[in-house]
């Protein structure tokens, strides 16, 4: 099958997250919380022999295409389909637990090429965004549907776009015409909405209210420190949790779990009795996210705002770990 996505940050993350020299080496199982084409645990597989492997996804369609590429792997590779929060949240009890788990919270090249479901406005297609087709509210849906002040303040919070109320202004007026339903008619909305400079600079002017559409409709930073948690928990002690992250937001998220994890004591100064366990739950195996080589972003430029964060775990971790991580 011809594979469309390239793993960023793979050399990075077989090394931070190898199960070599370590006490599960024989018999390591890790979980791919995002599967996508499958590019990261087919080279997990390929490099580790002894290694099994889980992978998760929403959309059936990618994960379609992984189970091709990854069939030569047999019984070493399973899957589930589904999002990740839900898949961590009622793991069985009684289920073997993982020795490594992995996050890459990109979007796959696939979706913004082959998809055909307008996370892209370089094609002219429906407007729909959703990684799962069976989620309930399309991209369409919301920006024919919200209300004018919401539909700002989504654009402003996901992407930081200064014109996010002169672009929701402009989308409020547009729909009273007619549905806006594809991803041309709502990025020349957007054009048309910001001034000419701003038009013309170095991105599209709808680069970023298509980016905060899509993690509104996906739910990806809500998501995000629920699963987070729960998929450290997960994890046997001495075992890995590794993230890939690609923008400000969600690795500000994965950064203060990170640390949190790695503090003695999160209980509040007034509190004069510590009741978090009083002492680390994680080690930080990454003081600051590890961002792509020059020649990893001059090969695949998608890489270049990629951040990979990884903890080894000492032992679970209590709700007060999630202190001030926020979802957004």
């Amino acid at each position: 099958m011809e594979v469309v996505h390239t793993p960023v940050l793979l050399q990075e993350c077989l090394s931070l997250l190898s199960p070599v020299g370590e006490p599960y080496e024989a018999d390591a199982f890790m979980v791919d919380s995002t599967l996508g084409e499958g590019g990261h645990s087919y080279n997990f597989l390929k490099s580790y022999p002894g290694l099994k492997l889980l992978g998760l996804d929403a959309d059936p369609v990618i994960q379609a295409r992984a189970r091709e590429r990854l069939a030569p792997f047999g019984d070493r590779m399973s899957f589930w389909s589904g999002w990740f929060d839900d898949f961590y949240a009622d793991y069985p009890q009684d289920a073997r637990r993982p020795n490594i788990i992995l996050f890459d919270l990109g979007i796959s090249v696939f979706h913004y090429e082959r998809s055909g479901r307008g996370f892209s406005f370089r094609h002219d297609e429906e407007l729909d965004m959703r990684l799962n087709p069976a989620s309930p509210e399309s991209a369409a849906d919301v920006v024919n549907g919200m209300e004018e002040k919401k539909l700002a303040d989504l654009i402003y919070l996901y992407s930081d776009e200064k014109y996010s109320r002169r672009i929701a202004s402009a989308i409020t007026t547009a729909r009273q015409a007619g549905r806006i339903a594809s991803t041309k008619a709502l990025a020349d909305i957007v054009a048309g909405a910001v001034p000419p400079k701003y038009r013309h600079g170095s991105i599209h002017p709808a680069t970023r209210t298509f980016q905060a559409l899509r993690i509104y409709v996906n739910k990806e930073l809500r998501r995000l420190p629920d699963a987070l948690h729960a998929a450290f928990n997960t994890l046997l002690p001495q075992g890995k949790l590794g993230v890939i992250t690609f923008h400000s937001l969600e690795d500000r998220i994965v950064k203060r779990y990170f640390r949190n994890l790695a503090k003695e004591c999160v209980c509040p100064p007034e509190q004069s009795v510590c009741s978090c366990g009083g002492s680390p739950c994680a080690v930080l195996l990454t003081h600051k996210g590890v961002e792509p080589t020059a020649e990893e972003v001059a090969a695949n430029s998608p890489s270049r705002s990629a951040r990979l964060r990884v903890v080894r775990k000492l032992r679970d971790a209590g709700k007060e770990r999630l202190a001030g991580v926020e979802a957004v």
